[in-house]
């Protein structure tokens, strides 16, 4: 059987862009004859050709960035590209890590008051920090069949909480447990009841303790006066 000829064409090959910002047109990719020209310092400097523009930003060692395409004519600025990159890239970062998480304190139906307080300063250094706290009591065995002592303890926590958070919603029982998120108050709001940071007592030096006269010594004019 006969292998069907290939037509002699071949496929055109495209050259994978990896760059992830080159949806930002800047330097000889800005195409348009003319542009709306933002300064370095945010000064306007008109609309002028887009060769004139570039000519501008290289004779400043820095870029032409097409920063709204929409506007008529496109607005673009002189800037770093490089160093803006770099900052965006930062402050995604650093959002990213400031994203509030949560945090789960769990509580049991008939809890001492010991082990509750203990509880509660995790829960309120939590909310303090920003964090949302999900607030979780367990039943075991036959204490599924007092549940009111467990909505009791729970709402008994959101309210020694109120100061520094407050629920999201009603306490909800689901399977075993009763579960309430709590979520901080703004920061300004925010106040510590239970536990605060009080700074340790300062060491006595070496120095300072050589200078102490010794238990039983008196100074030099005590010992002349008692003579």
């Amino acid at each position: 059987m006969a292998k069907p000829q290939s037509s002699g064409r071949r496929r055109p090959y495209y050259r994978r862009n990896n760059d992830p910002y080159y949806h930002i047109r800047r330097n000889e990719r800005i195409r348009v004859p003319e542009i709306r020209v933002v300064l370095p310092d945010g000064r306007q400097a008109g609309i002028m050709s887009t060769a004139k523009a570039l000519a501008l930003a290289r004779e400043a060692g820095l870029d032409l960035v097409e920063v709204a395409p929409q506007a008529k004519p496109p607005v673009c600025r002189v800037m770093d590209f490089g160093k803006y990159i770099y900052e965006q890239q930062k402050k995604a970062k650093d959002s990213k890590g400031s994203s509030t998480k949560v945090k789960e304190v769990k509580f049991r139906p008939r809890v001492d008051k010991h082990d509750y307080m203990t509880k509660l300063r995790h829960a309120e250094e939590f909310l303090d920090h920003g964090n949302k706290v999900k607030l979780t009591l367990n039943f075991r065995g036959r204490e599924m069949a007092h549940t009111e002592v467990g909505y009791e303890t729970i709402r008994r926590a959101i309210a020694d909480l109120e100061h520094i958070g407050h629920p999201d919603n009603e306490p909800k029982l689901v399977g075993r447990n009763i579960i309430v998120m709590m979520s901080p108050h703004p920061a300004n709001k925010r106040k510590r009841k239970y536990s605060t940071h009080e700074p340790a007592p300062a060491k006595e030096t070496e120095a300072a303790k050589a200078q102490q006269p010794a238990a039983g010594d008196q100074p030099a004019e005590e010992k002349g006066n008692a003579g």
